[in-house]
């Protein structure tokens, strides 16, 4: 800090560089969660406009300073180890709505401000911005866009890139960047936005987003039907090839059995035909079946969420992709799991899905990651006690694409001061 700070105080005010240890202790933990120990304690920088924010990290070039960027802090903690940084920058006060073109449908925003925050903007126009992460009260924008955090929504609504339409970014040498625009039918210039999506800030430190945006549906309602795997695996597949429009469509195991969850938002009577064809071909196939509707569905999901995202010391979170033709006979295999208290779920169209589990040990990891690899899928091991990163590759990667990827660093980053580590390096 007291090398970092004279240096920054002519550009921030007192109130917007502050010592590590005056951080909240769960951001804290966080941070030393992905980090080695015995660095020194970085400096913390809350820059208040873009043009600050490209400032600061001008002066970190000209320093040489590593720089972590986050939003809220918390996905800080997801991805690998690094080993140094000395100045963590913050866009948490980066915070506006920049404007709302609402007969088009679309906003643009500033990275800092949440994802809660941006919903509670649009809800009196009837709109709403379609993503369900992690952290959803916490989660900040720009978070979102660097970690590609999608949920269940993505069944319907598609992912970050298929919501993201133009992007600003502060590049490593200060300078601002931009890619897309503020209109949905815009092909100008390199499509750079996906490169940042799912960069975790390796590549530039996203300052503003525009997406495009959603009517808030007029009903909604959820199905669970539950039994046989096999006839689970037989709904599934007949849902995903019929005519039925439902919002989210997963698989989770519950107990000894499979749950297939079908939620269904649009107007009532859209939902009403689509929840019966739902219970029709649960019937055919002689499965159980309950329905959420109202308030018992919204605690359904919230349900669902805390018990994926809970905070525990001892918890390890992975990203899990499969073929979607194996996702049910994933799920019997992570009930398997020894001693292993799990949540567990797959998104059914993509095969993409989360493990939450409490006390599971490198080698059940790297054996369900080997199990995944033969079925054409990977693990990605998000957040966990720092002893378990460090006992594997957190990343696991084995494609052909890491010197590409390298390559697309050192144009962006060529001293490697942004995320050192934490991605794939």
């Amino acid at each position: 800090m007291t090398a970092i700070a004279p240096t920054l105080n002519s550009l921030l005010k007192p109130s917007q560089l502050l010592p590590f240890e005056q951080l909240e202790p769960s951001l804290q933990q966080h941070f030393q969660q992905a980090w080695q120990p015995g660095s020194p304690p970085p400096s913390v920088a809350y820059p208040e406009t873009q043009e600050q924010l490209g400032e600061v990290m001008k002066l970190a070039k000209a320093n040489q300073w590593r720089v972590l960027p986050w939003g809220a802090g918390s996905k800080i903690h997801w991805g690998g180890i690094g080993k140094a940084v000395d100045l963590l920058i913050s866009t948490q006060r980066i915070n506006q709505v920049v404007e709302h073109a609402s007969g088009d449908l679309t906003i643009t925003v500033e990275a800092g401000i949440t994802l809660a925050q941006v919903n509670q903007f649009l809800a009196p126009h009837n709109q709403f911005l379609a993503f369900d992460p992690a952290y959803p009260n916490q989660a900040t924008i720009g978070g979102i866009i660097a970690t590609a955090d999608t949920g269940s929504w993505r069944h319907r609504y598609g992912g970050v890139r298929d919501r993201l339409i133009g992007i600003s970014f502060i590049r490593s040498d200060g300078e601002l960047a931009k890619a897309g625009g503020r209109v949905v039918k815009n092909v100008a210039g390199y499509d750079l936005m996906k490169l940042l999506i799912g960069s975790y800030g390796s590549l530039g430190i996203i300052s503003q987003a525009t997406f495009r945006l959603y009517p808030i549906p007029q009903s909604s309602a959820t199905v669970v039907l539950s039994g046989n795997p096999e006839a689970i695996a037989q709904a599934t597949q007949t849902l995903l090839s019929s005519s039925l429009t439902p919002t989210a469509l997963d698989l989770r195991p519950q107990n000894d059995q499979i749950l297939l969850i079908a939620r269904f938002q649009s107007i009532p009577l859209s939902v009403q035909e689509q929840v019966q064809r739902v219970l029709d071909i649960g019937q055919t196939l002689e499965l159980s079946a309950q329905i959420y509707e109202q308030q018992d569905e919204t605690q359904h999901w919230q349900t669902w969420q805390h018990q994926i995202w809970e905070p525990h010391p001892q918890k390890g979170i992975c990203k899990l992709g499969i073929r979607p033709t194996e996702a049910v006979n994933l799920l019997l295999k992570i009930q398997q799991l020894p001693q292993v208290q799990s949540a567990c779920v797959i998104h059914a169209r993509t095969g993409l899905g989360l493990l939450g589990c409490h006390q599971i040990r490198s080698t059940q990891l790297l054996e369900l990651r080997s199990y995944l690899t033969s079925h054409g899928g990977f693990l990605t091991l998000l957040e966990a006690p720092r002893s378990l990163k460090q006992s594997l590759d957190v990343w696991g990667y084995t494609g052909n694409a890491r010197k590409i990827m390298q390559n697309i660093k050192h144009q962006f980053d060529p001293d490697s001061l942004l995320s050192c580590d934490r991605f794939i390096q």
